[in-house]
């Protein structure tokens, strides 16, 4: 199971800073980061959350030269895969590996914050 196919976009959170949002999970020294199927889920998890962002951006999921980009980049700050659609409080998602430049397998997790969130 890789991306669900009827998914057309991927939101991301960015930071003041505009930097992505990633979260570390317990147990591990990588980063996920934080990404939502739709703009919906990622302000739901922002009002759960309380997470200061200044913006939701998207990148199509048929735009393999910007995902490849995008992964590129976060892989330098010790990011393995993404956290899609995580839930604040239950911490379910989906989790998406990396595999080189673009997503490879998914599969249902259980996200348990090095931190508590």
């Amino acid at each position: 199971m890789s991306l669900p196919p009827d998914l057309e976009e991927i939101y991301f959170l960015l930071d003041d800073g505009g930097s992505i949002v990633v979260y570390e999970e317990k147990h591990t020294s990588w980063l996920g980061v934080l990404a939502f199927s739709n703009e919906a889920r990622a302000r739901e998890f922002v009002g759960a959350s309380n997470l200061a962002i200044s913006e939701v951006v998207a990148i199509s999921t048929s735009d393999a030269a910007s995902i490849a980009g995008l992964i590129a980049q976060v892989k330098k700050r010790a990011v393995r895969n993404l956290l899609l659609d995580l839930d604040f409080k239950s911490g379910n998602c989906t989790i998406v590996e990396f595999e080189g430049d673009r997503f490879g397998p998914s599969r249902a997790w259980q996200f348990t914050p090095r931190k508590k969130l």
